[in-house]
């Protein structure tokens, strides 16, 4: 299962997640605001996802706005984790795992 995890910049939650579960999924991270264009969410890398998630609401609604026709096809859950952590942050590895496994039951 190929799981692109988005955050804002694409530099802390989502790419904490991508290496995280990278050993059981084929992962991708990106931003919505990323700085650096390849880091930022593009209609080729959720043409490439088969599950989508997203650390917040407000991303969900942004891809519905930037990206209509990928959203319909995608599924896209969000995991609830707010933008106060930092890369590699242990509290957000617990959290990521945690919030994962409540997930899969989903996808």
């Amino acid at each position: 299962m190929k799981i692109l995890f988005i955050c804002n910049q694409g530099e802390n939650r989502s790419r904490t997640a991508k290496e995280l579960f990278s050993k059981r999924y084929n992962t991708k991270s990106a931003g919505l605001f990323a700085l650096i264009k390849e880091n930022r969410v593009s209609k080729y890398v959720l043409d490439w996802a088969d599950l989508i998630l997203v650390m917040e609401e407000f991303q969900r609604s942004h891809l519905a706005e930037h990206f209509p026709e990928q959203y319909l096809k995608k599924k896209i859950l969000v995991m609830d984790i707010p933008d106060i952590y930092r890369y590699n942050q242990p509290e957000l590895i617990e959290l990521l795992r945690k919030k994962l496994k409540a997930l899969k039951k989903s996808f």
